[in-house]
């Protein structure tokens, strides 16, 4: 398999990859995803470069967003001022579910993240979706605080509050990358 970036013409793709995960997430009793994500705001992340497709053949495998723009409201300044990047969006195919593709990817993430300079990959995760919670634990991210509706930092509302991090490391996910080499990020001041 193959990671490379998301381009504007795989947006109805991902579009129907985030309503296929929210139908199966309504299936188990979640309410994550079941609002559309906007479109326009989903090509704008395609084309500030930081949307990634996992390739299989033709097939898309799965679907992660790594940036360095943390969420409103979530993280404090103290945290803002470590070299951090974000993963948001990791969505697999349910016809790759179950092949420990999204802790492959959340490796490549790391690995990426570290890449670029990054003392730490970090991540929102549903509020109520413990399963989810979880699974992040198990892929070695440290829970960090819930932020919950109304108590966001600096206003932003939460219904996906869950925050964890864990180390940006170098890591072999054993993925085809086709993506360019990450930015460094910006010391922070």
């Amino acid at each position: 398999m193959r990671i490379t970036p998301a381009q504007p013409g795989d947006l109805a793709k991902l579009l129907a990859f985030r309503e296929e995960a929210a139908a199966w997430l309504r299936g188990l009793g979640s309410d994550q995803w079941s609002r559309p994500y906007p479109a326009d705001r989903l090509l704008a992340t395609i084309r500030s470069g930081t949307v990634f497709m996992l390739r299989d053949d033709e097939t898309t495998a799965a679907t992660i967003t790594l940036t360095p723009d943390a969420e409103m409201g979530l993280w404090t300044d103290a945290e803002l001022t470590e070299p951090s990047m974000f993963v948001n969006k990791l969505t697999v195919a349910r016809t790759h579910a179950g092949q420990n593709v999204g802790g492959r990817l959340l490796d490549w993430a790391a690995d990426r993240s570290h890449r670029a300079g990054a003392e730490w990959l970090r991540l929102d995760a549903w509020t109520t979706n413990e399963g989810l919670q979880r699974y992040y634990l198990r892929q070695g991210f440290e829970h960090i605080r819930t932020v919950r509706e109304g108590g966001a930092i600096n206003g932003g509302p939460r219904v996906s509050g869950w925050l964890a991090q864990r180390a940006a490391r170098p890591a072999d996910h054993g993925f085809t990358d086709e993506t360019a080499a990450p930015a460094r990020l910006s010391p922070v001041r």
